[in-house]
């Protein structure tokens, strides 16, 4: 058995997202490294590390932030940004989609999380079991996935417009 690597795959990001998540990213290697340097610094100069409780919050929150960084910097290179899709009624990254499940209507656009703003619309990643499920279907299509509780759910795909913003 052999370890290989995957490349990851490209997921939808509006260009609003696209601009906050460099924006964070941005920060986050320049002017957050610096400060959480800082902050080690000034509790590292209060004495013994071992019962220095300043000194291991800002440790760990140094290793929380690069670890967003490392996660910024895949997802921001390897992502489509804003291309719409064609307007063909098949559901893939980039389409806002209704779907019909236990006789209700759902409305979310299928595309990475981090998308998710204050505009209140859901959002479900293509790479959710119901993203799988639904990419490539089409209006009047029924679908099974599989929940991560082991459940089999049914969708109906009703339609798949590209989102505008």
């Amino acid at each position: 058995m052999t370890d290989q690597a995957v490349a990851p795959t490209a997921s939808f990001l509006t260009q609003e997202a696209f601009d906050r998540l460099t924006a964070e990213l941005v920060h986050l290697s320049g002017d957050g490294r610096s400060e959480i340097a800082k902050r080690i610094e000034a509790a590292r100069e209060e004495g013994d590390l071992k019962e220095n409780g300043g000194y291991h919050a800002a440790k760990e929150e140094q290793g929380k932030m690069e670890a967003r960084i490392r996660q910024l910097t895949q997802l921001l290179e390897n992502s489509k940004v804003g291309e719409t899709p064609k307007d063909d009624g098949i559901v893939e990254p980039g389409m806002l989609v209704t779907v019909e499940m236990f006789g209700d209507e759902e409305t979310f656009l299928l595309g990475h999380r981090e998308i998710k703003d204050s505009s209140g619309l859901e959002v479900f990643s293509e790479q959710s079991p119901l993203g799988k499920a639904i990419n490539g279907h089409k209006a009047g299509d029924t679908v099974s996935y599989q929940t991560p509780a082991g459940k089999t759910v049914k969708a109906t795909v009703l339609k798949a417009l590209p989102y505008t913003g």
